[in-house]
């Protein structure tokens, strides 16, 4: 006698008439409504994104490639080619040290270290509490006050092991 199998299949019914957007769609759609829709926007995009969110997602980058009517090639290769365009989660204070030869030759091996010993990380990673990525930049634009190192978005010039100590502490103290 043969067997009778039954086989069920579940079907997603999709509205077209609604627009569903994402919490980041809505955002790049916003920024692409105010700096407009062109080749041009796409970095003032994308660094809005960054700001706003800590990092590039992969939805994010997809979203401006379909708000700006971009290849998702074009913008994934223009996120992966700057450094300041983060792929990846990133902490809430975002610490970079300059990797200049002119840092190097004052002292900026130091001043990772003493992060790193500070903060527990390793120079590339971020906290695992989430506050802290240590990171290094290809250039500051302070030679001339050299070691130099950026917290977020404040510059701190000529640091020495003893303030950055001073400017972890502050920091530690205003996130907790």
């Amino acid at each position: 006698m043969p067997t009778k199998v039954l086989i069920y299949i579940k079907v997603h019914i999709i509205n077209p008439t609604k627009n569903f957007m994402t919490r980041i769609e809505q955002f790049v759609k916003e920024q692409a409504d105010y700096y407009g829709r062109r080749r041009n926007s796409l970095m003032p995009i994308l660094q809005a994104v960054v700001q706003s969110e800590r990092y590039l997602s992969e939805e994010a980058m997809v979203a401006v490639a379909e708000e700006l009517d971009l290849s998702t090639a074009d913008v994934f290769g223009t996120a992966s080619f700057y450094t300041f365009l983060d792929t990846v989660p990133r902490g809430k204070n975002i610490i970079k040290v300059c990797k200049t030869i002119t840092c190097h030759m004052k002292g900026k091996d130091e001043i990772i270290s003493t992060i790193e010993d500070q903060l527990k990380i390793k120079l590339g990673s971020t906290s695992s509490d989430g506050r802290f990525s240590l990171l290094q930049a290809n250039c500051l634009g302070w030679c001339h006050k050299g070691p130099v190192m950026l917290v977020n978005d404040e510059i701190y010039t000529e640091i020495t092991p003893e303030k950055t100590v001073e400017v972890i502490r502050d920091y530690l103290k205003k996130t907790k």
